[in-house]
């Protein structure tokens, strides 16, 4: 890993109408649009979803970092977020973000283990640490 301060750089450009194109670096650019909810099409992902699937991919991240240091082998992780959008004080804002994680394992012994290192993620994830929304994990672990 780099040595911190570490800098993100983003662009996005749009006309008065249709999607914005976000772009950075020599990654693919995304189309992003108002969702349904603000009167958008629907069709394009939209800041709201982005955010919240951000929390999301923040956590299995994470937590695949922490696995591969600690040597620990797990089949999948799979999280469902949805997130609260409400009016608080005339202004719109995330409330609470609910993920619903599942971890898949190989063996039952691996399940200490695996609790273990889920709750260090979800304690580490730099994106639930970044935002107020009240973040809650909900999980649930299976043998396979």
């Amino acid at each position: 890993m780099q040595t911190f301060p570490h800098e993100y750089i983003a662009s996005a450009q749009g006309k008065a109408s249709d999607y914005v194109i976000a772009q950075s670096g020599n990654l693919a650019p995304i189309h992003i649009a108002e969702p349904k909810e603000f009167d958008g099409s629907g069709i394009y992902w939209s800041p709201e979803q982005l955010f919240v699937a951000t929390v999301a991919n923040c956590l299995i991240l994470t937590f695949r970092a922490i696995a591969n240091a600690s040597n620990f082998q797990f089949l999948n992780l799979k999280c469902d977020a949805t997130g609260m959008l409400d009016r608080i004080e005339n202004s719109n804002r995330f409330t609470e973000i609910n993920i619903d994680v599942v971890l898949h394992l190989q063996s039952k012994d691996d399940l200490k283990k695996g609790q273990r290192l889920l709750e260090k993620a979800e304690n580490q994830c730099l994106i639930k640490n970044s935002i107020t929304a009240e973040t809650r994990f909900h999980n649930t672990f299976t043998i396979e």
